[in-house]
């Protein structure tokens, strides 16, 4: 049940809770505006006042974006008091004596302004400043001297210095006590302005003889909690024959003047008077009780009474004087008047300016009505003179409005535009209600920050750029300028591509746009023939936050190069049509021999993908089997006859025309038209049909001819090869690689085989031998070249040594070294001197270095025999051949006898040829 009650009471509960919440919003806002505290004077330094943030409804966690801090018209004000940082409450920050902010005002207080920022508004707070009894009273002389005469009668009253309390209310309250004496008695009067008058009073005759003085002691007690007093001491000398003292002609003297008046002005004139005769009638004027301070402004004129300014009167600093005077006569006895002047203020101070905060700059999107500048208009002067009203000078979208406390706002009155005005400057006019007016002024300067609030703006909203086609890649097609009125990042401008057709040309845009500058480059080369125009969107945005862009429209015309040939449509061209090479094909005429001139044979037709001059195409015949017999129209392409046809015409024609288009460089394409002069498409037939055979045969037999070419090139080319590698395999190594070693001779020797005689190598070899000195020593170096002498020459019974004119040579370099050269000699006459050895230990070294020499050339005998395979049964085997050579040579030398079964050998091998052949090479196997 309660909660349907809450449900049907919300809506009406809801609205009241709202509505009270707004009140109490309200409420707060007024009492906000001035804040009022109360503090007692003489407080310490740190004290607290009050809690001045949690009063203005912030919270600790507001104060350090908020900003709270007290501000003052350029007072003493603002150092009596401190906000702190941490809790917002407001503190004592120097000693506050109430007697010199206010004097004896009856109420003191202390005014200043607490400023908040974000945002920006002031508040006037009010300390009220409570008097303490911390004054005791006291007299402007320490002691008092009164002559009264012995023949003054009883209930005499003698007026006394009343005492002075820098207090105010009970604190100032002030009572009399007067030491204890049979003669005088102490009396109190109520004298205008609520102060108590102290009179001595004669209780009893006074006898000079008997008693000439007497002491007494005045004590002022205050009404203050604890008390405080203060004492004078009053000596009392008895005189004779003076028995009237001075009378006032009033109790209390009242004058008005204005502030500023000149030294010396008079302000009134007091005047007292005196019974008694000779000098106890003569009375002479001074200050009586005064404040401190009184001295200095006025002066009193002893004999005459006349009070005069002694210094400037200034109502600012007080308004009133309250003061006492004395007058005595010559036998001492004394009269006493009060003087009261009032300061009549002048309008002579200007109202005073103060900046208490400034928001400098404002964004220029501030709300009308943000407050940024807080001023302070302060007027010492009272009533109207203090009286200000404040205007704004200058034009500016600002207002200012009148705060609590004298304090104004200056407001923003219109919106705000940086990019008309970045600052704003206005004078600030303050005028008081005076007469004469007085007024003064100050100048605030606005600054206004800037906001994104412009977009960039082209220069242009569609720009236009002509690119001739074939462009190279990365060309500036144009450039586009977009501003931005706004600054900084606001205002940076940068440049994207944002769509267009150019889509149609492929995924990739054709052009590309420079991010920074604007400017628009081609990304690849451009065709007039694929696309004649396109569009693309540039888009210009800002850096600001959010950012800004707008976009303009880019339109790009391609123009035409000459870079298209005519294109020839009809007559074909052969492989367009279809038909082999040299073939007539679809594309011939048939012209009757009767045809006249003018007869229209056919017509060229041609295109240009060029535009403009590029495409206008002309038409001109450049060969032809009869020039006189056609003509080509220029422009047309119309080919006619240019006479009749005759029967000498050969049948068949072949006209070639060109076409040519008017662009820079021209170009241009040809075409060839066959036209057969026959009266009907019958006749025609064979000319046609034999045209076509022969071109067909023709085309046969080119082709082949280039494959029979190819074949022979190919054959030629393998048996160059062959020829080249059976030459290698029958030479084995080249010669000059087998005595290109560090010594010219065989480290073995001789290296026959040891069965040399009976001739079982089967192949013939080359000997490397040293050549015979040279007689010429003076051409030693470079020595001659060595030759080498093939063993059929040997056989022929030339000397080995002796180079023949059909044999090989190699050239090799000789040694370098003399010293080598000298050795090579000796090797080679010690190897002669082994070969002419007879004796039967030389014979066993001649045959031991033949089974070396023939185990060496094993190898290659194989790979020569079976080469030799196809070679004619009737020639000598290879190895009887080289023995029968290394014998006769040898033994015409004397290198060696003949061995055992040398001879037996040889005959076999001639004999046998062939059938020693497997023989061999089963030894060869073998060892």
């Amino acid at each position: 049940m309660s909660g349907g009650r809450r449900a049907s009471g919300g809506p009406s509960g809801g609205r009241a809770l709202v509505l009270g919440a707004v009140l109490l919003g309200l409420c707060w806002r007024a009492a906000a505006e001035r804040l009022r505290y109360s503090m007692a004077e003489e407080l310490p330094r740190g004290s607290l006042v009050g809690p001045l943030a949690r009063d203005l409804g912030l919270s600790a966690d507001e104060l350090p974006a908020r900003k709270l801090r007290v501000a003052s018209a350029g007072k003493k004000q603002l150092k009596y008091f401190t906000v702190s940082e941490e809790n917002g409450n407001l503190y004592v920050s120097e000693r506050l004596d109430r007697e010199e902010l206010c004097g004896k005002l009856a109420s003191c207080s202390v005014s200043f302004e607490a400023l908040v920022h974000n945002p920006l508004n002031v508040f006037r707070v009010e300390v009220a400043i409570e008097d303490v009894n911390d004054n005791s009273p006291s007299f402007s002389k320490d002691a008092l001297d009164l002559e009264i005469g012995e023949w003054t009668v009883l209930g005499a009253r003698f007026p006394l210095e009343m005492a002075r309390d820098a207090d105010v209310g009970s604190n100032s309250l002030i009572t009399y006590q007067l030491s204890s004496n049979p003669s005088f008695s102490l009396a109190v009067e109520e004298v205008p302005g609520g102060k108590k008058q102290p009179e001595l009073v004669l209780e009893r005759a006074l006898d000079r003889e008997k008693q000439s003085s007497f002491e007494l002691v005045l004590t002022a007690v205050d009404g203050g909690d604890p008390v405080r007093s203060g004492t004078v001491q009053i000596r009392v000398n008895v005189t004779d024959a003076n028995d009237n003292p001075p009378v006032f002609s009033k109790r209390v003297y009242e004058a008005r003047v204005a502030e500023n008046l000149p030294a010396g002005f008079l302000v009134l004139q007091v005047q007292a008077t005196d019974a008694d005769a000779g000098s106890n009638g003569q009375v002479f004027y001074s200050f009586g009780s005064v404040p401190d301070g009184v001295p200095l402004l006025f002066s009193v004129d002893s004999e005459s009474g006349e009070i005069r300014t002694e210094g400037p009167l200034d109502f600012e600093e007080t308004n009133k004087y309250s003061f006492g005077l004395e007058a005595r006569d010559g036998g001492g006895l004394t009269g006493h008047c009060e003087v009261q002047i009032d300061v009549i203020d002048e309008n002579d101070n200007a109202p005073e300016i103060t900046i208490l905060s400034l928001s400098n700059p404002v964004p220029e999107d501030a709300p009308v009505g943000t407050v940024v500048a807080l001023l302070n208009v302060n007027d010492p002067d009272s009533g109207e003179n203090g009286e200000v009203s404040c205007e704004l000078s200058g034009e500016a979208p600002l207002s200012i409005v009148a705060s609590s406390g004298g304090s104004y706002k200056v407001l923003t009155a219109s919106a705000l535009d940086r990019e008309q005005t970045s600052e704003h400057r206005v004078t600030v006019v303050a005028r008081d209600r005076g007469r004469p007016a007085l007024w003064s002024s100050t100048e605030v300067v606005l600054e206004v920050s800037d906001v994104n609030d412009n977009a960039p703006v082209f220069e242009e909203a569609s720009y236009s750029a002509y690119v001739r086609e074939n462009n190279p890649v990365g060309a500036l097609v144009l450039r586009v300028v977009a501003r931005d009125l706004d600054s900084g990042a606001n205002g940076r401008v940068s440049y994207w591509l944002s769509g267009g057709s150019a889509g149609a040309l492929g995924a990739a845009p054709p052009v590309s746009v420079e991010a920074r500058s604007g400017a628009v480059y081609a990304q690849r080369s451009l065709d007039y023939e694929q696309c004649r125009e396109f569009t693309v969107a540039v888009r210009a945005q800002d850096g600001g936050s959010p950012a800004r862009s707008s976009t303009a429209t880019v339109r790009v015309f391609v123009l035409d190069q000459n870079d298209n040939a005519p294109r020839v449509l009809y007559p074909p061209p052969p492989a367009a049509s279809g038909a082999a090479p040299g073939s007539v094909g679809s594309a011939f005429e048939v012209v009757p021999r009767s045809a006249s001139s003018g007869y229209l044979v056919g017509k060229v037709v041609a295109v240009d993908a060029d535009a403009g001059r590029n495409a206008w195409l002309s038409y001109e015949l450049v060969q032809a089997s009869e020039p006189a017999l056609f003509r080509v129209g220029l422009q047309s392409g119309e080919v006619r006859t240019a006479r009749a046809v005759s029967e000498r015409d050969a049948a068949k024609q072949r006209l070639v025309a060109v076409v040519k288009d008017h662009g820079e460089p021209a170009l241009s394409a040809t075409a060839t038209l066959h036209v057969v002069l026959a009266e009907s498409l019958q006749e025609a037939l064979p000319e046609l049909s034999e045209r076509a055979a022969g071109a067909e045969a023709a085309g046969e037999l080119q082709f082949w001819l280039v494959l029979a070419l190819a074949l022979l090139s190919a054959l030629l080319v393998l048996s160059v090869a062959l020829a080249v590698l059976a030459r290698l395999r029958r030479a084995g190594p080249p010669a000059v690689l087998r005595c290109l070693g560090a010594q010219r001779l065989s480290l073995a020797g001789a290296a026959f085989p040891a069965d040399f005689c009976e001739g079982t190598l089967p192949y013939s070899y080359n000997l490397c031998v040293a050549a015979p000195p040279r007689t010429n020593p003076e051409a030693s170096w470079p020595p001659p070249p060595l030759p080498i002498v093939p063993a059929e020459e040997l056989v022929a019974g030339e000397p080995c040594e002796k180079p023949s004119p059909s044999s090989s040579a190699v050239v090799e370099q000789p040694p370098a070294d003399p010293d080598a050269l000298q050795g090579m000699k000796k090797r080679g006459h010690s190897f002669l001197q082994d070969l002419h050895v007879g004796k039967a230990d030389q014979t066993e070294l001649v045959g031991a270095r033949c089974v070396q020499c023939r185990e060496e050339a094993a190898g290659a005998a194989v790979d020569r025999e079976e080469r030799e395979e196809g070679r004619s049964a009737a020639a000598p085997p290879a190895a009887a051949r080289l023995d029968r050579s290394l014998t006769l040579c040898l033994g015409s030398r004397g290198v060696c006898k003949r061995f055992p079964g040398a001879e037996a050998s040889s005959s076999e091998a001639e004999a046998g040829g062939r059938g020693r052949e497997p023989e061999s090479e089963r030894e060869l196997d073998r060892r």
